[in-house]
């Protein structure tokens, strides 16, 4: 299995946040996460359609965007537009998801749907066959730096489970928050192949490089790419 790093730019510096993306994609990151928060559906507010059309102009990594948002189908075409590749919206963020979901893959991105850490993975069975990716967050969404919630990789295996039965194996299995060395490879064993890594990644302990080496590391004989 191919395990993409998914930095978080969250935690970098957002007064350099160009440098950090290029940082990221030099010591080998796949993605680029990107935390949009409203203040509302969480508590905490960052950014929005000006700073993911600038990171578009700034790297050739997929911009993998998180709407932690109410109604996040005000905002598809939007963040569409500024150069995100996959735009991830959250189960409990919208009445209308199937539409929101067929909305984004109208716009020829990728679709996601993220589930908080109490919300039942059986929730996503419905919207599975209109999926690229399933994010599993495994801290209550609205801040880095959070503790990993122990629970999140028996709930991605179930997620993983429930993508084998119903024929999608294809899609992605996303995990967010509290992502480090020490706990990648117990989300990779459950079926994780995509981890996104905040502070992990961006932190004064140490280079960029080198936190990501250390991801890397933390799955070497796990069978992943």
């Amino acid at each position: 299995m191919t395990v993409k790093l998914a930095p978080s730019i969250l935690s970098a510096d957002f007064a350099h946040l160009a440098d950090a993306v290029h940082q990221a994609g030099a010591a080998g990151a796949d993605w680029i996460h990107v935390d949009v928060m409203d203040g509302h559906f969480v508590p905490n507010i960052t950014i929005g359609v000006p700073v993911v059309k600038s990171l578009r102009m700034a790297t050739t990594l997929p911009l993998d965007v998180h709407l932690m948002i109410e109604r996040p189908e005000r905002f598809i075409e939007a963040f569409a537009s500024a150069g995100a590749d996959v735009i991830t919206v959250h189960q409990e963020a919208t009445v209308h998801l199937h539409r929101t979901v067929q909305h984004i893959r109208s716009l020829d991105r990728r679709a996601g749907v993220a589930i908080n850490p109490a919300t039942p993975v059986s929730m996503l069975e419905d919207i599975v066959p209109y999926l690229d990716l399933v994010l599993v967050m495994s801290v209550n969404p609205g801040f880095g730096g959070q503790a990993f919630i122990p629970t999140a990789p028996s709930r991605i295996e179930a997620v993983r489970t429930m993508l084998d039965r119903l024929g999608r194996n294809d899609v992605e299995v996303e995990v967010d928050g509290g992502v480090s060395p020490d706990t990648a490879p117990s989300v990779v064993r459950a079926g994780a192949s995509v981890l996104v890594a905040g502070a992990a990644v961006f932190n004064p302990r140490a280079s960029v490089a080198e936190n990501v080496a250390a991801l890397r590391s933390s799955m070497v004989g796990m069978g992943v790419g």
